[in-house]
């Protein structure tokens, strides 16, 4: 890992300038660099965001910048890409978005970057592995940020739920960031028990679970619909993200990740617990998942096979 804390943000959309702002107020980053099509956009964005440094927490640079700047960088962040618009899933965006992949990866690639990739552009398992598989880098040092929005959205639903601290439960969206996701509720807990325990012992009913989740499903659809797009939830996870690296934190987040035998998947990438650290990904946690969840997993997975098979492996 680099020592200069520095990180590169690919896209200076809504989700990059979001990622950028949260930096911005939470401070740990040496030096951003807004890399985006639109040259005077990052300018100005600079600007702005500059204007705010003497109230940062800590000492920063902020400059609009190129390719080239990320040879020295510890990690870059890809945002850019096309848009989910209202009424279209993220797998949609597929075939639009795998070019632009490609394009900025050799870009990145071309300026001798040695640090970690973290993709946030959707269809993001899929885009995940497009950057792995132009990158030529190993597979721990490309991270999508898979399902990390999901379960922060399902931690805060179950806190609401419960009335309790959303930081006390923890609890795991796996699967494709999208449509057919799942939540193992045999591995959730609040505190140190078991959510179907405290379901059970408050009389609480247990098609409430479903409800929950459906929440976290519908909830990018219900937010694109109302605003347009999404942004402040996934600019401060992928703060989070960003964080666990840098500060070598060996942090569990559910991230887009490389599978190579676990869960009983290969070769796809795809959102499981793993163990973030300033080398990327040092492990994936195996849950052991029932029957119903198992199969639930499997079909998320052949949703990424069907799709890299038709859609993304003959562009790359």
């Amino acid at each position: 890992m680099r020592t200069k804390r520095k990180v590169v943000l690919v896209g200076a959309g809504f989700v990059g300038m979001s990622t950028a702002y949260s930096l911005l107020n939470q401070g740990g980053v040496d030096e951003i660099v807004l890399i985006d099509i639109n040259k005077d956009k990052t300018i100005g964005e600079e600007m702005d965001l500059s204007d705010g440094l003497p109230y940062s927490p800590h000492r920063m640079r902020i400059k609009a910048g190129e390719y080239s700047d990320c040879k020295d960088a510890s990690i870059v962040v890809i945002t850019a890409g096309f848009p989910q618009k209202p009424g279209q899933s993220r797998l949609e965006l597929a075939v639009e978005n795998t070019k632009i992949m490609k394009e900025i990866t050799k870009n990145v690639m071309a300026s001798e970057f040695d640090g970690i990739f973290i993709i946030a552009t959707n269809p993001v398992d899929l885009m995940s592995y497009t950057v792995y598989k132009t990158s030529g880098l190993p597979s721990s040092r490309v991270i999508g940020s898979g399902t990390v929005l999901d379960t922060a959205r399902l931690r805060y639903l179950i806190g609401e739920y419960l009335k309790v601290s959303e930081k006390n439960v923890h609890a795991y969206i796996l699967g494709e960031h999208g449509d057919s996701s799942l939540v193992p509720w045999e591995h959730c807990y609040v505190g140190c028990k078991k959510m179907i325990d405290i379901m059970n012992d408050n009389h609480h009913p247990m098609e409430d679970l479903k409800k929950i989740h459906d929440k976290v499903w519908n909830a990018a659809y219900e937010i694109i619909e109302k605003k347009k797009a999404t942004y402040y939830g996934i600019g401060m996870a992928l703060n989070r993200l960003i964080k666990a690296v840098l500060n070598d934190e060996n942090a569990i987040l559910t991230v887009s990740t490389y599978q190579n035998g676990e869960y009983g998947q290969e070769g796809i990438y795809i959102g499981v617990p793993a163990i973030i650290n300033n080398k990327g990904i040092k492990e994936i946690l195996k849950l052991k998942l029932n029957e119903e969840d198992q199969e639930k997993f499997n079909h998320s997975c052949e949703i990424m096979k069907q799709n890299l098979k038709n859609s993304i492996e003959p562009l790359l």
